[in-house]
């Protein structure tokens, strides 16, 4: 809940430092492990929510995106951008921040980094599909994109499904050796053998999960259908704007293809390539038990993964208990509180006033001279 003061309601606020402290007291692989069980919880509860794909404003450089969701009790969004020339200016390719609010009275209770977050979720997000669309007996991934989000995906992997072998490919090899030295200094990826490619198509061979990160907002096919031995798992994550797909048709059409949401997978996921009738199942689906995930050994499976609002609220919801409970982050007077809720106007009344007193001078001027805003009034 929000604390209050004099004057205000306050807000919890997160920083990317407090959500660092979050998962420095918990441990990484704890917090991956956690979020993994309240996103599998909101899922196995689809139809409590109120949904819709999320709202996008496309530009030449990307893509900001407003990502909403509600049920009964709370409310979220997240605010989240796609820039892959962001790098070359020093800035994170994907940026975002999200707010928790009660649905009864609209007030926000939690505002929060979500970009550290995001890549927290999203590596969650693919340990809940993979649980149950991949082959129990997966060891070897190949993770196609050596960016921002790789460690946390190969640590999900690793540490949550058992995968004890990477296989890395990324188009700038700086990222790969990136992705390498993190992992060989990080206690959570003992165990973890790295092997380092030339290609997508060798590091995916012998794979039984293949794992695509790739940002470039391209109509791309890093992914074909000869690349993949029967029974391998693909795990599509970078596919997530129009006009950007890592798959060939031809992968989807030889797999069982699950989504997260299928109204914005179709505009957004390497779905968009397929005709509207091309069939799909919902991951809620599966994890349900309603549908099959993976039905036989040697079947390719794809989770089209582009990213849902309700793995942000799972998040969120997750952020705020976590915070409140071990004591971490701060708060912001973003609502006022006013002794009239209906006078909205007291808080720019002159400050005699605003104190509940005439003016005492008589003078009915402000305490200094008006600032010069360049605004000409008529």
């Amino acid at each position: 809940m929000t604390t209050r003061h004099a004057g205000c309601l306050d807000t919890v606020f997160l920083s990317p430092q407090d959500v660092a402290r979050i998962v420095g007291r918990q441990g990484l692989v704890p917090t991956l492990q956690a979020l993994a069980a309240c996103i599998g919880e909101d899922f196995l509860r689809w139809d409590s929510f109120d949904k819709s794909a999320r709202l996008a404003s496309h530009s030449p450089e990307g893509v900001i995106e407003l990502m909403p969701i509600a049920d009964a009790r709370r409310y979220a969004f997240k605010y989240v951008n796609g820039h892959p020339k962001n790098t070359a200016l020093g800035l994170s390719t994907v940026m975002a921040f999200g707010v928790l609010a009660d649905v009864a009275t609209g007030l926000p209770l939690l505002i929060s980094e979500l970009t550290l977050t995001t890549a927290l979720r999203t590596a969650a997000t693919s340990a809940v599909a993979a649980r149950a669309l991949a082959r129990p007996d997966s060891r070897v991934m190949a993770l196609v994109g050596n960016g921002a989000q790789s460690e946390f995906q190969a640590l999900a992997f690793h540490r949550l499904l058992g995968i004890d072998t990477l296989h890395l490919y990324d188009t700038d090899p700086r990222a790969t050796a990136k992705l390498m030295r993190n992992l060989q200094a990080d206690p959570d990826a003992a165990g973890l053998r790295l092997r380092a490619f030339g290609s997508t198509a060798d590091a995916v061979r012998d794979a039984d999960i293949v794992t695509t990160l790739t940002a470039d907002k391209t109509a791309a096919a890093i992914l074909t259908a000869g690349m993949l031995r029967p029974g391998t798992h693909v795990n599509a994550v970078g596919g997530d704007c129009p006009g950007k797909t890592e798959l060939h048709a031809d992968v989807l059409r030889a797999a069982r293809v699950v989504v997260e949401y299928e109204p914005q997978t179709r505009i957004e996921g390497d779905l968009q390539q397929m005709a509207p009738d091309f069939a799909v199942t919902e991951l809620w689906q599966v994890l349900a038990g309603e549908k099959a995930g993976r039905e036989q050994a040697a079947q390719i499976t794809v989770f089209d993964s582009v990213g849902f609002a309700l793995e942000d609220f799972s998040a969120l919801r997750y952020l705020h208990a976590t915070a409140q409970a071990l004591g971490i982050g701060g708060t912001i007077a973003l609502i006022p509180r006013l002794g009239d809720p209906k006078d909205l106007f007291q808080l720019v009344r002159p400050q005699a006033m605003r104190q509940g007193g005439a003016l005492r001078s008589g003078h009915p001027g402000h305490d200094a001279a008006p600032i010069n805003t360049g605004i000409t009034t008529t």
